[in-house]
């Protein structure tokens, strides 16, 4: 999708009293929502949920992407047990909303379901990272400003 489609599309959200925004056009998806943090309402880029695939032992299955979040950790090295959650894409991983502002999660900090974890920068575009499952951090394994790959593990949530 063009980005001055994409651009356009943030401008009319922000106009609007929408607080959520998904179009289609061929393969590609953009979804556009507005998240509150200390009472300003900003809007952002969500990755489109991919369908959960049942396990298969085909290659394709075992090369399918896994979830941005709510992978059970399947005994990473060095990662405590619980929900993996992994970064949706490439990008600059950043643990707060403003350079040398406070972060969004601590570890031992408990979240809820919908909760700021962080955000993705890719080309321009900030992407917050939401908790899919409400616990406790028990791990932030990526640092600020730290480039980050697709599928990398950021937190554990236990």
């Amino acid at each position: 999708m063009d980005l001055r489609k994409v651009k356009k599309l943030i401008e009319l959200l922000e106009e609007s009293n929408l607080s959520e925004l998904e179009i289609k056009e061929g393969e590609e998806v953009v979804r556009l929502s507005r998240f509150r943090t200390a009472g300003a309402v900003a809007p952002q880029t969500i990755a489109a949920p991919q369908p959960a695939a049942a396990p298969a032992a085909t290659p394709e299955a075992a090369a399918a992407p896994a979830p941005a979040a709510g992978a059970v950790a399947e005994s990473e090295s060095g990662l405590p047990p619980g929900t993996v959650v992994r970064s949706p894409m490439v990008g600059t991983f950043y643990a707060s909303a403003t350079p040398g502002g406070a972060p969004f999660v601590k570890i031992g900090q408990p979240v809820k379901v919908g909760d700021p974890l962080g955000v993705i920068e890719a080309m321009k575009m900030f992407n917050q990272l939401e908790a899919e499952v409400a616990g406790t951090i028990k791990a932030i394994v990526a640092d600020n400003g730290q480039a980050v790959e697709f599928d990398q593990p950021l937190f554990v949530i236990g």
